[in-house]
């Protein structure tokens, strides 16, 4: 079937308009609704897109360092455009922007308009009027990080359920304490919507003692191009009703629930979001979604949701050399949490819920390995959001509960304030986790250092050759450390140049981007062992990182964090064709 697509004009220039366009880069406002656009003229012709940025939509300027009028530079994340090429450009070889059509008007007036063409919306199918919620009919309680528990009249659904363990590998661990009867509420759910595969989200420790009990639990999980449970056969785990759906699509639970997934415009093939609707009653859980099915979401639901801290990832964090100074990182951190802030706002201030709550970020870097980044890692305050929620939004209420606590969406609907709907977790409830095991986990991990394939040198040509990455220029150098990132004795350390997949003894002599990364060995041997993603390491604070030059390099990252083949390396195999060359093994 072929999708329709509803044609919007954006902007209309007229003969006298467009005369004036320069060659090169123009900014152009719309004068009615206040909206800038980037229009690129040259002897080709003309190429037009709406001035944001596909990354957390902040506005474009002119990029003093281009010479040749064709790139334009974020002012939020210094992300850069060519809009010749309507690609970006910083980080290389990444996205591509939306472009907007040009449609030339009759030769007799001239001019031109820009036109927008954009999907149907898809939860406006089959539209339902909201009909009036009793007492206790529909419930939100917050468990703890993403995980959070509707009942829906007779149904109960649980959103990304990390109960108990780590992510990432060994760098987070819960901040807040779940009830002691989450488990249990996990069992007895309905539906479980898991929104992607990072492991605060679909975490395999808590999946391993749910399957014990009740391996039939139904979950629920978006088309994503890189499957959510690609990884579940290996596990070990066994869960029998795991169902992936398409985007866009009403699932209907009953004739008064039903659930649809979106996906995100920036990592639609791994990340998504949710919008559950209950006798017409809206729900929307964007999660950790960039820029959340494009920036096209349902306007005016009863409940918001969204992440709001920041810190998910490596950078600048465990970047060392050059800038990376301590006051740099600092100061770069304070700058990037305020952004977050002022962009969720203002995503919350478009869209007009009744309610929001910020969710989603409530991790801690536990071990006392990680004291360095637990202390420079410093998050967002959910407070603060909602103070500016309420500057910017006064009619928008929030609500940021502890562990156990309740909101009671009929009765806060009928509150014009919606705070009598908000009730709060026991006092005897506890709110921060104390302590954690971490011996049983980390053990875990130090069992790869072991493993008897790294005896071999051989290792590093079969597992770069199965992860399949190469015809790049970069060229990186891998040391494995102990947890103060010092070189193991007996740990290897190796070069692989990606241009032609080779491991030189020597940086090459032609020029060449250069990355330096330093592995925590139980770590980095565990991802090797088991074909995981390199997101255990980057997200999970398990590296120290240098480069040269100081360039985001997307396609490797990508690659190794999402993109990795899905069946793990054959180790067996390996030996097997090591004992029969006669491979020389280390001692």
């Amino acid at each position: 079937m072929t999708q329709s697509f509803a044609a919007k004009t954006v902007l209309t220039l007229d003969a006298e308009a467009v005369r004036a366009l320069k060659v090169g880069i123009n900014f152009v406002k719309n004068p009615e609704d206040r909206k800038c656009f980037i229009i690129y003229k040259d002897q080709d012709g003309v190429r037009a897109c709406r001035n944001q940025c596909k990354h957390q939509g902040g506005l474009f300027m002119k990029d003093i360092e281009d010479l040749h009028e064709r790139t334009v530079r974020c002012t939020k994340h210094n992300w850069k455009l060519d809009v010749k090429a309507m690609q970006y450009v910083n980080p290389p070889d990444s996205f591509m922007q939306d472009e907007l059509e040009i449609v030339w008007k009759d030769p007799s007036v001239g001019g031109l308009e820009l036109v927008e063409l954009n999907p149907p919306d898809p939860w406006l199918t089959d539209p339902r009027g909201a009909q009036e919620l009793e007492a206790g009919e529909v419930t939100i309680t917050y468990l703890t990080h993403a995980c959070m528990q509707l009942k829906l009249g007779q149904r109960t659904m649980l959103f990304d359920p990390w109960l108990t363990g780590p992510a990432f590998a060994r760098g987070w661990w819960l901040l807040h304490q779940p009830p002691e009867d989450s488990f249990e509420r996990l069992c007895k759910a309905d539906l479980v919507y898991i929104s992607h595969m990072h492991s605060d989200h679909l975490s395999y420790p808590t999946l391993k003692t749910v399957s014990k009990k009740r391996p039939d639990l139904p979950i629920y999980v978006g088309d994503t191009s890189r499957p959510v449970f690609w990884y579940l056969e290996k596990s070990g785990i066994t869960l029998t009703n795991i169902n992936v759906v398409p985007f866009g699509v009403w699932q209907n639970i009953d004739e008064h629930l039903r659930f649809m997934i979106l996906m995100d415009g920036v990592h639609p093939e791994m990340d998504t979001c949710v919008v559950v609707e209950y006798k017409g009653h809206m729900i929307l859980n964007t999660v950790d979604c960039t820029r959340p099915n494009g920036g096209r979401l349902p306007t005016g639901v009863d409940v918001m949701m969204s992440d709001f801290a920041g810190g998910a990832s490596g950078f600048p964090m465990t970047f060392t050399g050059g800038k990376y100074t301590e006051i740099w990182k600092a100061e770069f951190i304070r700058n990037e949490r305020k952004k977050l802030l002022n962009y969720k706002a203002q995503l919350v201030k478009s869209l007009q819920p009744k309610i929001y709550c910020p969710f989603a970020g409530y991790f801690v870097e536990a071990h006392p390995s990680d004291l360095y980044i637990k202390t420079t890692n410093t998050k967002n305050n959910p407070d603060d959001l909602n103070a500016l929620i309420k500057k910017n939004s006064p009619g928008i209420t929030t609500w940021t509960p502890k562990p156990g606590s309740v909101l009671d969406l009929g009765v806060a609907l009928k509150d014009p304030s919606r705070k009598a709907g908000q009730i709060e977790s026991p006092n005897s409830a506890k709110t921060y986790k104390d302590s954690w095991d971490f011996s049983l986990y980390l053990d875990e991990l130090s069992l790869a250092i072991d493993a008897e394939f790294f005896q071999h040198k051989s290792w590093i040509p079969f597992y770069y050759n199965w992860a399949g990455f190469k015809n790049y220029n970069l060229v990186i150098r891998v040391i494995e450390t102990n947890d103060d990132f010092e070189p193991v004795f007996g740990g290897y350390d190796y070069l692989v140049d990606f241009l032609d997949l080779s491991f030189p003894p020597r940086r090459p002599d032609r020029a060449h981007a250069y990355l330096e990364i330093k592995n925590r060995i139980g770590v980095m041997r565990h991802v090797v062992k088991h074909g995981l993603l390199w997101d255990n390491l980057y997200i999970g604070f398990q590296n120290r990182i240098s480069r040269d030059p100081d360039v985001y390099h997307h396609r490797f990252w990508n690659h190794f964090q999402i993109e990795l083949p899905t069946t793990g390396p054959d180790w067996d195999l390996f030996l097997q064709n090591s004992s029969a060359r006669g491979s020389v093994k280390r001692l």
